[in-house]
């Protein structure tokens, strides 16, 4: 028996949003909205959106000693995320400076502060949490050999799924171990190295070539693409109105790493994913716009 249906090992963010009218040009400048601080970070995010779906979840992350660190743990607490593998102290907690636009689309710039500070031995010391987890999940706003060690210290039937993002090229025991590969077309692009030429299809065999044994392809109001060794599935959209897009893709790969976690097939775990994602979306914020099962299924 397991403890956790996942632990997610990441970033936690304060997220620091003003809606603009349009994004600026370079050198030009554009009033928008009150700051608004939201508790955020893919890896705070994922474990959050998780833990409100139900699933069992705890977190691995480092914060800072101070006002944004204190927010982060608060929100973990009150989602129902175990934070016992919440490290505080090291450097300030990491910021996000957030712009969204009126179609809901956001640009973002992280200062990752704390989150530099999560090392390979911070992944040594919770082999507790590891072993009490069916499913880890992990994303790249934490230094890469802290994942690299992450993967290394899986233990035998643990299922790995790895959102590369912010995207950079991953060393060949990373892809080896994704069960999936979740990426969108620019971290495909960076993944593989290059142009990607033709459909998402050519894409997906490409990135499968490197060596995961699954990948997920996000294409946004196109749905995602689930490709194994066997097969390539569709996964179509869900229309909704979008508010605000901070954090779906967070939502998404969070409910698709649960869903495996309870035995779902990867396109029916990518079907509720998406799910999840398109109802995030219909409201602001990150982690205040995660729905719980309840709602998603009334979606």
């Amino acid at each position: 028996m397991y403890d956790y249906d996942l632990l997610v090992v990441g970033s936690a963010n304060a997220d620091l949003v003003i809606r603009v009218e349009r994004r600026p040009a370079a050198g030009e400048t554009v009033l928008g909205s009150d700051l608004v601080v939201h508790p955020g970070g893919k890896g705070a995010n994922q474990a959050v959106a998780a833990a409100r779906l139900g699933a069992r979840t705890a977190l691995l992350a480092r914060v800072g000693d101070d006002g944004h660190g204190r927010l982060l743990l608060q929100s973990q607490r009150a989602a129902g995320v175990d934070p016992a593998g919440v490290l505080v102290g090291g450097a300030p907690t990491g910021v996000a400076l957030i712009t969204v636009d009126p179609s809901g689309d956001n640009s973002i710039v992280v200062s990752p502060g704390a989150n530099a500070r999560l090392a390979p031995e911070d992944v040594r010391a919770a082999s507790g949490l590891l072993h009490a987890s069916r499913v880890v999940s992990a994303q790249l706003e934490i230094p890469l050999e802290t994942v690299v060690e992450v993967v290394r210290r899986l233990p035998p039937g643990t299922r790995f799924v790895l959102n590369p993002s912010p995207p950079r090229p991953l060393p060949a025991e990373v892809l080896a171990a994704c069960d999936p590969l979740i990426v969108n077309e620019h971290e495909a692009r960076v993944i593989a190295g290059g142009e990607l030429d033709g459909s998402p299809e050519d894409w997906a065999a490409a990135l499968l070539a490197l060596g995961p044994r699954s990948v997920v392809v996000t294409l946004g109001a196109e749905g995602a693409l689930v490709a194994t060794g066997e097969a390539m599935t569709r996964i179509k959209s869900v229309k909704v109105d979008a508010v605000d897009t901070t954090g779906a893709g967070d939502a998404f790969t969070a409910a698709l790493a649960w869903r495996l976690g309870a035995g779902s097939p990867l396109p029916e775990a990518a079907a509720y994913a998406a799910r999840v994602g398109a109802a995030a979306v219909t409201r602001p914020g990150a982690q205040e716009s995660f729905p719980t099962a309840e709602e998603v299924e009334s979606l």
